[in-house]
């Protein structure tokens, strides 16, 4: 089959120019929407039974409901998640969804990164070179090797982490519901209570929500610190606050946030911010935060607009009209 129409939303400059050059290739016709997919446009892809999406914001069942009616049967996102789509009532009004994969190493590099970070105070150095006071800190940063990290989640991504971190020659111990790695597995409160690092990497569903909740965080050593890149609302960001602020936690690295959504993503330097836990957070000297970017590399793009297209021909091809 060829020229199969695919209609793809939320689709910035960069994933543009990939899009037109793969088109050709994979035999496809593109309809290339700048927005975000909502309610109001929806109807724009009539004449397409296949959508691809971004992961910037939730799809609401309204804005589901109207792909069905516009002839819509599959929807793919853009993101290993997909808890920014109801997949369920998708599938009630007769729409399949799917996800793309991309690689791993993009945000195991870029949690690695967070970690040293936070380790070595590099957010108040960096702040104070920028004002040329090159003073040593009283605070002398940490090294990875005398310290255990926990790493929560142990798919792609998570055995991505465990594979840098073992050059490091640090202790690792890691929980999973559904372990796939020989990593030594503890559960989740022995991991909280060994570790000196926990990094999120499970998916976002209902039992995970809040998994990091105040009870779990008590149990945390007082000076760990808390990675997260995979979605904001894996930890209860109030919770997160307190600990911070009572010391009872060494310090924090997130590139995901609750309420992150109409914030990250758009230029907000002149545009007063509501998310009151984003700004605490952000005046505190220990912690880092980072705009949902640890997926953002040339190669873990490439594979995620390919890998959308590829999903959609090969639900019509399974599933043909």
């Amino acid at each position: 089959m060829t020229n199969i129409p695919i209609t793809v939303y939320g689709c910035q400059p960069d994933e543009a120019a990939l899009l037109r050059e793969m088109a050709p290739r994979l035999g496809v016709t593109l309809t290339l929407i700048e927005a975000v997919l909502s309610e109001t446009n929806a109807g724009l892809a009539a004449g397409s039974r296949l959508v691809s999406v971004c992961h910037k914001s939730k799809i609401s069942n309204d804005t589901i409901h109207t792909l069905s009616q516009a002839g819509v049967a599959y929807v793919s996102t853009r993101s290993v998640g997909y808890d920014h789509i109801d997949v369920e009532y998708a599938a009630s009004v007769g729409i399949a969804v799917g996800n793309s994969a991309y690689s791993p190493d993009s945000v195991a590099d870029y949690t690695v990164m967070l970690m040293l970070m936070v380790l070595r105070n590099t957010k108040s150095t960096v702040l104070r070179a920028d004002v040329h006071d090159y003073r040593l800190h009283e605070v002398r940063g940490r090294e990875l090797r005398d310290l255990t990290v926990g790493v929560v989640g142990t798919g792609r991504i998570g055995t991505a982490v465990i594979d840098r971190l073992r050059g490091f020659g640090c202790q690792i111990v890691a929980y999973d519901s559904n372990p796939a790695t020989s990593v030594s597995q503890d559960s989740l409160d022995e991991l909280l209570q060994r570790s000196d690092i926990v990094t999120l990497h499970t998916p976002l569903n209902p039992g995970t929500h809040h998994l990091l909740n105040r009870e779990r965080i008590s149990r945390m050593k007082p000076d760990a610190i808390v990675v997260n890149t995979g979605r904001g609302p894996l930890i209860d960001t109030e919770a997160l606050i307190v600990a911070l602020e009572n010391g009872s936690l060494g310090g924090a690295a997130l590139d995901v946030l609750e309420g992150e959504g109409g914030v990250f993503y758009a230029d907000r330097r002149d545009v007063p911010i509501g998310n009151k836990a984003l700004l605490r957070l952000q005046e505190m000297p220990n912690v880092v935060i980072t705009p949902h970017t640890a997926f953002y590399t040339d190669h873990a793009l490439r594979d995620s607009v390919e890998n959308s297209l590829i999903n959609c021909l090969r639900f019509e091809s399974e599933d043909p009209a």
